[in-house]
């Protein structure tokens, strides 16, 4: 018996976190973490920067990051002069890194989580929101057998449970208010209508995500997530790390 919460039918479906990523399968697979993994991907692409999802930073990040030759980012907070975070500002201004190796609890973890699921898997964010559509919908429409699925990450609460956050319901309904194709599912419908409701930039910065960057001292952050449809790059997973499509 098919799950109920698995969106079975519909051509575009919608859900949150690790687990609505294994629910609601998808030929493609759009992850967006707004605030701030896929945002910092959408940069690291527009610089020719590989990205490699992993889960944590930890000791086992340092051995994979050394066996791909690849920069590890630190912690946001611990971020020096001249080092990289998941602070997209500090991707933007970084020199030198070709590879770079991103840990993150949420976008990051859900990206390396569906690695080997066989979807296609694309990181999406409000930058490139227009740009991984009209990619969609040109392989939608070249085969009308795929279907697709929006995966807004989330952040989480202190006891580890999931916070849905708005920044991630727009990066998604931006996306998906897109695509030109019939058959989305009401959580799809859902998430296209929170993002044409909602007001951008501004909400960005008004909402809880956007207040926890700015008084953590990460304004710029919320800044350069905030460039709607500024980015023309489409990163997609292959081979454990995300690289612009062509």
């Amino acid at each position: 018996m098919t799950s109920p919460y698995a969106q079975d039918g519909f051509r575009v479906g919608f859900d949150w976190g690790p687990v609505g990523a294994e629910v609601v399968a998808g030929n493609i697979v759009a992850v967006v973490d707004v605030l701030s993994f896929t945002t910092a991907v959408t940069v690291a692409a527009d610089l020719g920067i590989e990205v490699y999802p992993y889960r944590w930073r930890d000791e086992t990040a340092v051995a994979y990051a050394k066996q791909y030759d690849a920069h590890l980012a630190v912690g946001r907070s611990e971020a020096g002069p001249g080092e990289v975070s998941l602070s997209p500002v500090t991707i933007r201004q970084a020199e030198g890194i070709q590879r770079l190796v991103l840990p993150s609890p949420n976008g990051s973890t859900i990206c390396q989580q569906l690695s080997d699921s066989g979807a296609t898997v694309l990181a999406v964010s409000l930058r490139n929101r227009l740009a991984a559509a009209e990619w969609v919908n040109a392989h939608l429409s070249a085969h009308p057998n795929l279907n697709v699925v929006a995966i807004a990450a989330g952040e989480r609460w202190k006891d580890g449970s999931l916070r849905p956050a708005v920044e991630d319901l727009w990066g998604a309904g931006g996306f998906l208010a897109a695509l030109d194709v019939d058959g989305f599912s009401p959580e799809a419908k859902a998430a296209a209508a929170a993002y044409k409701d909602a007001d951008l930039p501004t909400h960005l910065y008004d909402c809880a995500g956007g207040r926890e960057l700015t008084q953590y001292g990460f304004p710029e952050d919320v800044a350069i997530a905030a460039e709607l449809d500024s980015s023309q790059s489409v990163p997609v997973l292959r081979d454990g790390r995300m690289t612009a499509s062509t």
